[in-house]
């Protein structure tokens, strides 16, 4: 045993991807809350300007490191330095082949052989819970992942959250607008158990030092029964005091998008992402985010666990009271 490392729960040194991300700072903070030393890789947006400005808490390094590169994450990254554990919340930011295969997967196997080399143990992935029925290149990256780190010796925990907040978000402005909420067929196609940035944070955390946890694919929802769109919209209206309005749109709709956009990306690769985008959106559209059963092929909202104290309408009503914003970044293709 390293003579550093603790011999049981306590301080760690953690090297976290992903965290400047919601779900990333909200897993830094737990993290730093719990008396860990975070040391946190970054990229740069702007290859010509600083780091993403994040106000980082007491005991949070932030460096800057590209992770599709091994010599910049052995350089910049680790610098020589010896860790415990890896959390990883890196996640490609639009979901397309190049992209999700660039970071979902080989950006991850990058950042988990400099980690092994770094006297990482343990590492903690955040995943999600769609690669149960993966049919996205972004789905088969991730699951490619998963599976490499099942098979690289380390303990690990994979964390498949259900739908997040900011995901359900993108129609708040327009329903105080005063537009109607928009829903695919009936409003009841699909439904989840949503799950806020914090409570996941923390459930991510706490992983490190939950041995219940250790060497397990984990589905993990937010408190509270399922949440159907519609449900979702009755919701919204209900707190600004107007009658249910709502859009019908028809699956069909997508399919006829996603044609094409398909036939005319074969000349023109921008239409071929856009229609990539349209079959992400169809899937989120007609598939739920809960627990699949495999026997029945159905989705079992009581076979989805939950945890975590913030509600999806809690939330609504902060936003609504103008108490927080909603802030969906790279989701807003959602």
């Amino acid at each position: 045993m390293r003579a550093d490392r603790p011999d049981g729960p306590g301080p760690r040194r953690v090297l976290v991807l992903g965290g400047t991300g919601t779900i990333g700072r909200a897993t830094v903070r737990a993290l730093a809350a719990r008396g860990h030393a975070v040391v946190c890789l970054v990229r740069r947006r702007d290859p010509s300007g600083p780091a993403d400005p994040v106000p980082w808490p007491a005991g949070v390094t932030a460096r800057v490191a590209d992770v599709t590169d091994p010599a910049s994450l052995a350089r910049d990254g680790i610098r020589g330095e010896a860790f415990d554990v890896m959390v990883s919340c890196l996640a490609s930011r639009t979901g397309l082949p190049d992209d999700a295969w660039a970071i979902d997967y080989q950006a991850q196997v990058n950042a988990l052989e400099a980690a092994k080399a770094a006297g990482v143990t343990q590492v903690i992935l955040l995943s999600a819970i769609c690669v149960q029925k993966p049919v996205l290149a972004f789905q088969h990256a991730k699951l490619a992942f998963e599976r490499a780190l099942m098979q690289s010796g380390l303990a690990y925990t994979i964390v498949r959250p259900t739908a997040f907040f900011k995901s359900l978000s993108g129609q708040i402005d327009r329903v105080m607008r005063g537009k109607p909420f928009l829903v695919f067929g009936d409003g009841l196609l699909t439904a989840c158990k949503p799950i806020s940035d914090d409570d996941l944070g923390s459930y991510l955390a706490d992983c490190i030092d939950a041995e219940d946890r250790r060497n397990r694919v984990l589905p993990i929802g937010g408190p509270g029964e399922a949440i159907t769109p519609k449900a979702q919209g009755e919701h919204l209206f209900a707190l600004l005091g107007r009658e249910p309005r709502f859009r019908h749109v028809p699956v069909r709709l997508l399919d006829g998008i996603i044609a094409v956009l398909s036939t005319l990306g074969r000349w023109v690769p921008a239409l071929a992402a856009k229609a990539e985008l349209a079959r992400i959106g169809r899937y989120y559209a007609t598939e739920s985010m809960l627990v699949l059963d495999p026997a029945t092929g159905r989705y079992d909202a009581r076979a989805t666990p939950s945890t975590g104290t913030e509600t999806l309408f809690a939330y609504y009503a902060r936003v609504v009271r103008g108490e927080t914003t909603a802030e969906r970044g790279d989701h807003a293709v959602f």
